[in-house]
């Protein structure tokens, strides 16, 4: 994996969460007319409201006064919004990064579907193998990732083409070149794929993407695309919707998907630049907001299908509610895709709200905004220049979504606690109740004077439309912050981490009154923990010296049988080594039935003159013991032959990298096929 592209997605994937807030609060139907000013959902106890625009200029109102008092000499901070120069003309902020690929303009008419020659004939149907899949925080709720398989086939993102791989032959069957770039994630479904590609090209008001023009985030007035792809003869698009907005993350339940974007106001802000002094600037941007046209603050797309092409604006102003209190510097929203059929614009709901983390059961959706998105605008009213810029509060809001039926989720319940979260796994439902790990991180009263941090979980329960503290437990990690956090049932097990690894089990069988059962100090910290049945937990992350510098990818198992004394069983070290699993869980493969491990690793010092080298290191866990398998291996690629995921499919072991994909047996790991992807 290219290092900006490890550092960019342990960023946004979090964020993509934010995304799904859309969804339930807004559940909107068609476009027609202004009748509508409130959208009614349903909650335990009754209906209840959120407010939404009564009309495209009460929109622009609303949201010119929102975004006014963040507005300062270089626009909204570090939004990356569009800065004009001082000759009026549109400055990009972002060239491409390495490896990224421009796109070409898409032409005035449709394209013929794009379909992949073939590289074999198809595979037909047949019995599928048991086999692994992505891994994921629940059970049945799906996330999108670079590979995919069904067990016949294995379908993968790399390099912007997809790739289809027959399983039983072992033969690559077809390639397709994705229209837009780059393409990182994918979602399966019987024959089809859902490809999804992050932001590269502005869109001109025609919805046609303009080729070469990164943003400096990945949301802000630019687009991404979904391409829905036919399997069922090779690889053949049959739908591409360009949306501007930065793409967030994507769950799927069943054949439908929901994709969620963020957007923000397409503003040419101005900046200090020789010609123009602070004040200059500052009071240029406030007039570029008070004279903006509500089409400057509301997304687009553009949609190529059977043949037709359409585009324009993406969602109406009735369509669009908010939130009680927002900033108005961006907009989520949720398109919901049923994949078995056409792809269309995605049936989209949108809110003016931030967010950061998204988290589903098979009947919920919870988003939660942690602020870290307002603090990157500032926090609060522009400031003059000089002056400190207030921070928010450290508080998480929840907003809670029915999505049991068919159909938009459903907005139930909100609330909020105190700190921000790590990721999605800080988020547990169980009993009907939802737990939130959080640090809260309290500023030093000035300077270099140290502040204090501390960790928390926090028991939520339904009350009518809110979500009520019901029981609370703090003072875990005193001075640090949550590294790793998984909720199995009525525990959690939360990791924290500055020097040492304190290994906390709270007990959470009583929600009222939640209590610390234990507390393991260890080396090094885990950042991503697995169970592993019987009163076992596998733990992925670093070892560390005792003054906390950290030494190589470490994996740990945990007897964590008593509560009370959890305690350390087994370790494997490797000197040097990082894995993706650390940021990425997805990385991450636990074969039960063999009680197969596979980590896939970059180590440091082993390569050739000094380079890095990657490969899956491949464990065997047994009892109360890891059995070191080997490192499984690919030709080297731009980026040391990194291998990035590993799938069981019956008793072969498949691992992917950008290289390619190969076969081994799960049973001595004997090299059965390698496919170059070329």
């Amino acid at each position: 994996m290219k290092p900006y592209l490890a550092r960019w997605l342990r960023i946004a994937v979090p964020v993509v969460a934010v995304a799904a807030v859309v969804v339930g609060l807004v559940g909107f139907g068609g476009s027609g007319g202004f009748q509508d000013k409130r959208l009614e959902v349903v909650s335990g106890t009754g209906a209840i409201s959120l407010v939404a625009y009564d009309s495209c200029q009460s929109a622009l109102d609303e949201l010119r006064g929102a975004v006014l008092p963040l507005v300062g000499p270089y626009g909204l901070g570090g939004s990356g919004m569009i800065a004009e120069d001082s000759a009026g003309g549109r400055v990009p902020p972002m060239p491409l990064p390495p490896g990224a690929v421009p796109k070409a303009p898409n032409g005035a008419g449709a394209a013929a579907p794009e379909r992949a020659a073939p590289a074999e004939s198809a595979p037909g149907p047949a019995q599928a193998p048991d086999h692994s899949s992505t891994n994921t925080h629940e059970a049945g709720v799906d996330e999108p990732d670079l590979v995919k398989t069904d067990g016949r086939r294995l379908v993968t993102i790399t390099d912007g083409k997809l790739r289809v791989i027959d399983v039983a032959s072992r033969k690559l069957v077809a390639t397709l070149q994705v229209p837009g770039g780059p393409a990182t994630q994918l979602l399966l479904s019987g024959d089809r794929a859902l490809v999804i590609t992050g932001p590269d090209g502005l869109m001109v008001p025609d919805g046609r993407p303009v080729p070469g023009k990164r943003p400096a985030v990945p949301y802000n007035g630019y687009q991404s695309q979904l391409v829905l792809v036919d399997l069922s003869g090779g690889a053949a698009v049959i739908g591409t919707l360009s949306v501007e907005g930065g793409y967030l993350d994507a769950r799927q339940l069943g054949p439908v998907a929901r994709v969620v974007v963020r957007s923000a106001p397409r503003l040419a802000f101005v900046y200090p630049d020789g010609t123009r002094s602070q004040e200059e600037a500052l009071q240029r941007n406030r007039e570029i907001v008070r004279s903006s046209p509500v089409s400057d603050w509301l997304p687009r797309y553009r949609l190529e299908q059977g043949g037709r092409v359409s585009s324009g604006q993406l969602v109406d102003c009735p369509a669009v509610s908010h939130p009680e209190s927002y900033t108005g510097t961006s907009m989520l929203t949720v398109l919901t895709f049923d994949l078995s059929r056409e792809l269309g614009t995605g049936d989209p709901v949108s809110i003016v709200a931030d967010g950061d983390t998204v988290y589903g059961t098979g009947s919920s959706l919870y988003v939660a905004d942690d602020h870290n998105l307002r603090r990157q605008f500032g926090g609060g009213p522009a400031v003059p220049p000089g002056g400190f810029a207030p921070q928010p509060a450290q508080r998480t809001e929840v907003y809670q979504f029915d999505i049991s039926r068919p159909g938009k989720p459903v907005f139930v319940a909100s609330g909020g606690v105190e700190g921000v979260l790590l990721n999605q796994y800080s988020l547990s439902e169980f009993g009907g109740r939802l737990r939130i790990a959080t640090t809260f991180n309290q500023p030093g009263p000035c300077c270099d004077q140290p502040g204090r941090s501390e960790s928390m979980i926090t028991v939520l329960a339904r009350n009518g439309d809110g979500l009520a503290p019901v029981g609370k437990v703090a003072g875990l990690g005193v001075g640090e912050r949550i590294y790793a956090v998984r909720f199995f049932g009525p525990v959690a097990y939360v990791v924290t981490f500055r020097q040492t690894d304190p290994l906390y089990t709270v007990d959470l069988s009583d929600p009222a009154h939640p209590r610390v059962a234990g507390e393991l100090k260890i080396n090094g910290y885990s950042a991503y923990l697995h169970a592993a049945g019987d009163g076992r937990l596998i733990g992925v992350g670093q070892d560390a010296t005792e003054a906390g510098r950290r030494t190589g990818t470490q994996v740990s198992l945990f007897d964590i049988g008593n509560l009370a004394a959890a305690r350390r069983v087994a370790q494997f070290q490797l000197t040097g080594g990082t894995s993706e699993v650390e940021y990425d869980p997805h990385a991450f493969l636990y074969w039960p039935e063999k009680g197969l491990l596979v980590v896939p690793v970059m180590e440091q010092w082993r390569g050739e003159r000094g380079k890095p080298a990657g490969g899956a290191l491949v464990l065997k866990l047994g009892g109360d013991a890891f059995t070191e398998l080997g490192t499984i291996a690919h030709p080297s690629d731009p980026y040391g032959g990194m291998v990035r995921r590993a799938l069981v499919i019956g008793d072969e072991l498949w691992t992917v990298s950008a290289a390619g994909a190969q076969a081994n047996a799960v049973d001595g790991l004997a090299q059965r096929a390698w496919i170059p992807f070329t």
